[in-house]
């Protein structure tokens, strides 16, 4: 079975655990984000975030924007 990595949230720093891989096992598979939110977050950022902080992503989005 292979180990996934360790890696730090590009925003925060937390640490999390990447499962890209095995994307529905990954933490940021909570998050259900829209076309238009994956596109604002990927002008932002290009590295894994930790599910938290696209939380609030998802949030700044919506309220910036509506």
């Amino acid at each position: 079975m292979a180990k996934h990595e360790i890696i730090s949230c590009e925003r925060c720093g937390t640490s999390i655990e990447c499962k890209a891989n095995a994307y529905t096992k990954c933490q940021c598979s909570v998050v259900h984000l829209d076309l238009n939110e994956v596109q604002y977050i990927s002008e932002l950022f290009d590295g894994c975030l930790c599910a938290k902080c696209l939380f609030e992503l998802q949030d700044e989005y919506q309220h910036g924007v509506g």
